[in-house]
């Protein structure tokens, strides 16, 4: 098999089993599910505790890596399974290491190629890159803060990008965080919603009380790309 073959590889077998989720699985991760099997998780974890964690965490990260369907449900498992600590901290590792392994078989496949391709081009493309690259902390952190952005897209978008891998691991945890402390603190809630028959209400995120704080972060995340901004155009 020729080398490009194997160096597109990764990437395409995610992307086949990205759809092979979406086809089987996009019904069966699910509120009800986690309902109904809720006693057989919680006997596992008490059966063995640490196993359990890890296996949880595991199974997440393949679900992020694969771009499978019910990340929600899973974080909403993590917070009824382990308690919003250290349920949230779960939660992150496994998105996180799930959001690296699709990072690196994007960029292998298709990153470095894209980006040189984009500095090529010349232009306004390449401006609109080197002001990217000029402030990526900025952009990375607020495609993590900003809810409309989907969590695929976000790691996708520094991969095609060139983004360092150290950049990456370190804004996807810290800025995964607030929305899955959010999350998480709904799931460890759960016990009295399948108690009461209802279902947990996942607008939540969309209130005045968790937005206004997400704005606020988003705020602090573009406060150094418009400080470079205004420096750049004093010294024109």
């Amino acid at each position: 098999m020729p080398a490009p073959i194997f160096r597109h590889l990764p990437w395409i077998t995610i992307a086949a089993v990205a759809v092979i989720g979406v086809v089987f699985l996009r019904d069966e991760v699910t509120f009800a599910a986690l309902a109904e099997n809720r006693d057989w998780l919680n006997g596992l974890r008490d059966e063995n505790y640490p196993a359990f964690a890890l296996g949880f965490v595991a199974a997440y990260a393949l679900a992020v890596a694969f771009s499978l369907p019910g990340g929600l449900m899973i974080t909403l498992a993590g917070g009824y399974l382990f308690g919003l600590f250290p349920g949230v901290l779960f939660n992150v590792t496994g998105a996180t290491i799930g959001a690296t392994a699709l990072f690196l078989a994007v960029r292998a496949g298709l990153g470095d190629g894209l980006a040189k391709r984009l500095e090529a081009y010349g232009g306004r493309v390449a401006r609109i890159k080197a002001g990217l690259d000029e402030n990526q902390w900025s952009m990375l952190f607020l495609i993590r803060l900003v809810p409309a952005v989907p969590f695929f897209v976000a790691n996708l978008i520094p991969a095609l990008l060139n983004v360092p891998l150290s950049r990456f691991v370190v804004s996807t945890f810290l800025g995964i965080l607030p929305g899955a402390f959010v999350f998480t603190s709904l799931g460890s809630g759960l016990g009295e919603v399948f108690a009461s028959g209802a279902e947990p209400d996942l607008g939540v995120i969309f209130t005045a009380p968790v937005l206004v704080p997400l704005v606020g972060l988003c705020i602090l995340a573009l406060i150094p790309a418009i400080v470079r901004a205004r420096r750049r155009g004093a010294r024109i």
